[in-house]
């Protein structure tokens, strides 16, 4: 006896690639509903003057901008024409270092006729089917997110182009559900954007109270020492702990980021894995300075959640030659200064900041003025209290941005929907 099997019915919705929608739902291709355009590519000396532009940079402000305050370009007549900008336009960013930023969008909010956009962004105008608040929220819904990414392509940067967003599928709700949805997901913004703004001005008060307190010119109440200065040489000795090496054993490999950014767990690998082997152990308490990235800010203090981790060649382990003299994690806030940024690139040698490599003998002459430990290690809690407000902001922000996401998730594909107004 053949048995059938009983074809799946949901009241109300339709079975099609893209899943379960609901029944007046409709799955459209971009390139049915709209048409992309590649921006302008001008040469550096035709910058400064002319009429406004929109780079890379800008794209994701371009709202919260005038016209007058964007950077200015040289446009002709036909330019400003063919690469002009108007109310619900989406600009998608075509090329980035990080997979995840690219094809990320912003909408325009209002005519903005005589300004030109970058080559590295491409433009969707199309506004009979999509409302302009809508798109705020549509392309950023994770499976749009997916469908995206694997259209993309990866050379020295990850890139899409027109061809690839002609051919992405979007899931369109009618014109009066948009709108009802986009209200929605409108509101849950506000908090969000709040805390970004609170977070903002939190990095700034920290870093004009660490430009103060690290270098004297505001004093904490109770000290009144005197500062000294010392030569980077005095008061750090650099620290090379080799081990037995094993091609069985598995090594933790740690990293230091670029900008201050602290150190991350790059990888493990067992021993045969690795090519040079010239590995060290890094220990809590060991400041970390990258040889080649060190112009672009990469040291960084190792904390106990790296104690024991290991790190190549290229990476210079300081401690202090003087607990009484000096405390680690002083140093540690200090080197993220403009201050010290400069001693390390004065200290480096080459043709192309890319390519500068650190002259470690030479830093050492560098100085620095410190008071006594008690002193450094007031100014160091000061300073871990404010960063410690900012990471609780950074995770209620996370928390209200996931609560979005998965309201975006259900909302922008049918599977919870809005009673009309």
């Amino acid at each position: 006896m053949t048995t059938i099997a009983a074809k799946e019915v949901k009241p109300g919705y339709k079975k099609t690639k893209l899943g379960w929608i609901p029944e007046d739902w409709e799955i459209l291709e971009l390139g049915d509903i709209g048409t992309f355009k590649n921006g302008i590519n001008k040469d550096k000396d035709q910058f400064g003057f002319g009429y406004p532009f929109v780079s890379l940079n800008d794209v994701f402000q371009i709202n919260d901008s005038e016209e007058k305050k964007l950077p200015l370009v040289n446009s002709t007549e036909k330019d400003r024409k063919n690469y002009n900008l108007k109310t619900g336009d989406v600009l998608f960013v075509r090329s980035s270092v990080k997979p995840e930023g690219v094809g990320l969008t912003s909408v325009v909010q209002s005519d903005l006729s005589n300004t030109v956009f970058s080559g590295f962004i491409i433009r969707f105008r199309g506004n009979k089917y999509l409302s302009t608040q809508f798109k705020k929220h549509c392309f950023s819904e994770a499976r749009f997110r997916n469908r995206l990414l694997n259209k993309s392509t990866i050379s020295a940067n990850t890139n899409i182009n027109q061809q690839a967003l002609n051919s992405l599928s979007l899931i369109v709700p009618p014109l009066k559900e948009q709108t009802r949805i986009a209200e929605v997901l409108n509101c849950l913004n506000s908090p969000i954007i709040k805390v970004e703004k609170l977070i903002e001005r939190k990095k700034t008060l920290k870093k004009g109270l660490m430009q103060q307190l690290l270098t004297g010119k505001k004093r904490l109440t109770g000290f009144n020492g005197e500062w000294k200065e010392y030569s980077y040489k005095e008061l750090l000795t650099e620290v090379k702990r080799n081990f037995e090496w094993k091609d069985s054993a598995e090594y933790d490999l740690i990293s230091v980021r670029r900008r201050s950014g602290g150190l991350f767990h790059r990888e493990s690998l067992f021993g045969h894995q690795i090519k040079t082997k010239n590995l060290r152990t890094a220990q809590a308490e060991d400041f970390l300075i990258s040889k080649m990235q060190i112009v672009h800010g990469a040291s960084g203090l190792t904390t106990e959640d790296f104690d024991g981790m290991k790190i190549s060649g290229s990476y210079i382990a300081l401690v202090s030659r003087d607990k009484k003299i000096l405390n680690i994690n002083f140093l540690n806030w200090y080197s993220k200064l403009p201050q010290f940024y400069h001693q390390c690139y004065i200290s480096s040698y080459g043709v192309h900041i890319e390519k500068m490599t650190f002259d470690f003998k030479l830093f050492l002459k560098e100085k620095i003025s410190i008071p006594g430990t008690e002193e450094q290690m007031a100014i160091t809690k000061v300073l871990e209290a404010s960063q410690q407000e900012i990471d609780l902001l950074k995770k209620k922000k996370e928390m209200l941005q996931n609560q979005k996401k998965g309201l975006m998730q259900q909302l922008l594909t049918g599977k919870k929907r809005l009673e009309a107004n």
